[in-house]
């Protein structure tokens, strides 16, 4: 009864109607389905090579007397600036630099937002911690005299330029990517700290910790085409010794530019995990350090051609400073007997802090370090510790964190001189050594449940799911 008293003109109408609505949503399905396909991240890359015009006094050990005599390999700073589709944006500066300490990484950041808006929670400066590259430094030690050490000065001041203007490169670059990640392995760390009648010693310990892992991140182009990875070891930048005066980014280095020889369009990063106590083995030539970089090249490849996991968004980033405690209630007299013994790792912070003594100062009781956690759904916490961090810290922070889907990398955004563990701290041992950085002291072993606590409470915040 109901359809008879409709007129051919209400069939009409209704089909159009129909006809209207099937389009609608045939074109929000396939809206969506475009969406989906479409990739989650934008990513821009950029690189500057940061060789140095002339010979310059290199970095990592003290017993070096004059500038570097030839270069060997050239160095380089470089940068990844990621995009979520929330445009949340943040960037990573790799380099083959020892490190950024604080006075050099601050300005740096306070200018790169100055230029582009980037906030300094959302930049991360990481080093290969090379002991075969320039010294960065804004103040000329004395003992030095002008002509050297001045030139170093220059050059760091030349170098934060550059890394400024690649990270607005980068920023500059941003096209769709999609991104995954994996691990592998690598057989040359090995941890250092080789006990003795004597003390502990820097040497050879085939029994100690070492983190032998190989952090990736795979970034691919909307085309599907491999454009860039992320790497990274925790071994630090020690195959070339002090007797070395050849400039090069020791193994990471040349892993970097191997890869980048094999695969001409990729660009090839390097980021250093938590070495403070771990060395390559064997070491003392530059044949080992071209070696081991063939090697971290042969795995990055063999994890490249693995089934990896994917990594969405939305990118989330915790960000704070942490006052670490350092050890107090020394005299005068107890410094000035540690400044005296040179078998006593601690001698150059005590001698630092006799000078503060003498200047009527007070003693700092805390160093203040910058901890960041970056969330990037829930399929990859990356961490972003400060200084030269032992190895029992990854042990730690997986205890902390949860061991899946965490990325530890160290000598982040301030590289003040070796961060310890209590366990280290009692055994003693050359990690024991302090700030040589930006202030003097011996950090306390209280200085452990601090870091651990700082970098939990910021993964909570970023959105990583902890266990109870």
């Amino acid at each position: 009864m109901l359809a008879a008293s409709f007129t051919k003109w209400d069939y009409t109408m209704i089909s159009m109607i129909l006809r209207s609505c099937a389009t609608v949503a045939l074109a929000v399905c396939a809206s969506f389905v475009l969406s989906a396909a479409e990739p989650e991240w934008k990513v821009g890359l950029a690189s500057v090579k940061v060789t140095p015009d002339k010979p310059l006094l290199l970095s990592g050990y003290a017993n070096r007397t004059k500038p570097y005599e030839s270069v060997a390999a050239d160095i380089y700073c470089k940068a990844i600036v990621l995009e979520d589709r929330d445009g949340h944006l943040a960037a990573i500066v790799t380099s083959d630099l020892l490190g950024f300490p604080a006075d050099v990484a601050e300005p740096i950041c306070m200018r790169i937002e100055q230029k582009i808006g980037l906030k300094r929670s959302q930049i991360l400066l990481n080093s290969s911690h090379s002991h075969a590259g320039p010294q960065l430094t804004l103040k000329a030690p004395a003992k030095n005299g002008s002509g050297e050490a001045l030139r170093n000065v220059e050059y760091t001041r030349q170098l934060q330029d550059k890394v400024v203007d690649l990270v607005c490169s980068a920023a500059e670059k941003l096209e769709p990517a999609s991104l995954s990640w994996g691990t592998g392995v690598i057989n040359f760390a090995m941890n250092r700290r080789e006990f003795t009648p004597n003390g502990v010693i820097l040497g050879v310990n085939p029994r100690g910790l070492a983190d032998r892992s190989v952090p990736l991140l795979r970034i691919d182009g909307a085309d599907g085409k491999l454009r860039a990875v992320l790497f990274g070891t925790a071994v630090h930048g020690t195959t070339l010794t002090g007797d070395n005066y050849q400039l090069c980014g020791d193994f990471a280095g040349y892993a970097q530019a191997a890869l980048q020889e094999r695969m001409p369009s990729v660009q090839a990063f390097y980021m250093l995990g938590c070495a403070g106590d771990d060395n390559p083995y064997p070491r003392g030539t530059m044949a080992l350090a071209i070696k081991h970089g063939q090697n971290l090249a042969d795995e990055v490849v063999r994890i490249l051609e693995t089934k990896l996991r994917p990594v969405h968004g939305p990118l989330t980033i915790a960000f704070d400073y942490a006052e670490l405690p350092l050890q107090t209630g020394f005299s005068r007299a107890d410094l000035e007997k540690i400044a005296a013994n040179r078998r006593d790792s601690r001698n150059f912070a005590a001698t630092q802090m006799l000078a503060i003594l003498s200047r009527g100062e007070k003693l700092p009781d805390t160093y203040r370090c910058p901890f960041a956690v970056w969330q990037l759904g829930q399929d990859l916490t990356l961490v972003g510790l400060p200084g030269e961090v032992v190895v029992d810290y990854v042990t730690m922070l997986e205890k902390a964190l949860g061991p899946n889907q965490l990325w530890i990398a160290a000598y982040c955004n301030d590289v003040f001189g070796y961060l310890p563990s209590a366990r280290v701290l009692s055994e003693g041992g050359y990690e024991t050594r302090g700030l040589y950085s930006g202030s003097a002291g011996l950090f306390d072993p209280k200085s452990e449940q601090v870091v651990v606590q700082t970098v939990r409470e910021l993964a909570k915040k970023a959105g990583r799911k902890l266990p109870e």
